[in-house]
């Protein structure tokens, strides 16, 4: 009898989260549609959704929002998945180097933003060598790459952050499919680089998209790098929702819920396009 009951006690923990999680997304769609019986707002209704998108910095806000997330998790996915095949090759997938490489994941990325700013600010480290060395005939000359309107900084940040993810996410896949496949076709005359580009990374599609994925709906959502190192204008869509979210007036809370919502639906959307044509293009290299 206790041994039945096993497996149902250690779902308990992800039952428990679960709830959490569908109790906050209910109460998050609730309040984006102006149902807060506590603030008097009892009455469902689309014009927080209405007014929020009619704002006239809302576009650039969900171009800006895209762009850093789209450029952060595709020169991610590219640069992990190219250190994770040059690894792969000279056998160095294990042991002290790799955990050097991982050491960023676990840095918080309030952390990341403060490193950012000491090195690539025009007061940083990076323009005082150039004012030391003579490059630059003052700090100022140093290119804007925090606080920019193109977001370079946040853009910078979560690489320095993701693309270890990357390589931790796909490099033991692809070690154990090199391993046995790849080394096969290298025996029977395939190149090295043939063989990864023909066997290895096909057979790891599946891992360098949800890898992509997570990397994209994260900073889509996340506000703490482009809160503290994004420009005053635009800002991030999560930047506007959490500004909303903590205004002295309570009765502004819907709004913040409504960008939250749209947030939720540009990431679903979009990962959603980027896997099927990623799926379409990964078929036709197979099928070559």
């Amino acid at each position: 009898m206790r041994r039945n009951l096993i497996p149902y006690l250690l779902l308990v923990p992800q039952i428990i989260v679960t709830l959490f999680f569908i109790i906050g997304l209910t109460t998050g769609i609730t309040q984006s549609l102006g149902v807060i019986p506590a603030f008097g707002l009892r009455e469902p209704t689309l014009k927080y959704y209405r007014e929020v998108l009619a704002r006239p910095e809302m576009l650039k806000s969900v171009l800006y929002s895209l762009k850093v997330a789209f450029l952060s998790a595709g020169v991610a996915t590219a640069a992990g998945v190219g250190l994770s095949a040059v690894c792969v090759m000279h056998k160095k997938t294990k042991g002290p180097m790799m955990r050097v490489i991982q050491l960023p994941i676990i840095v918080p990325h309030v952390v990341v933003a403060i490193f950012m700013v000491n090195i690539f600010s025009q007061n940083g480290l990076l323009a005082r060598m150039g004012y030391a060395l003579g490059l630059l005939q003052e700090q100022q000359q140093f290119p804007m790459l925090i606080y920019d309107t193109k977001g370079v900084g946040v853009i910078l940040a979560y690489l320095w952050k993701e693309i270890p993810f990357i390589i931790y996410f796909v490099i033991a896949l692809m070690a154990n499919i090199n391993e046995k496949l790849g080394e096969a076709a290298i025996n029977l005359g395939a190149g090295r680089w043939t063989a990864f580009c023909k066997i290895t990374l096909p057979l790891c599609k599946d891992a360098v998209i949800s890898g992509f994925l997570i990397i994209f709906v994260f900073a889509l959502g996340a506000y703490e790098l482009p809160f503290l190192l994004g420009a005053t204008s635009p800002k991030a869509l999560p930047v506007l929702a959490y500004q909303q979210y903590i205004h002295p007036d309570l009765r502004n809370r819907p709004y913040s819920m409504a960008l939250n919502g749209i947030i939720i639906v540009l990431s679903v959307l979009s990962a959603w396009i980027y896997y099927f044509i990623m799926r379409k293009n990964m078929k036709a290299l197979t099928e070559q």
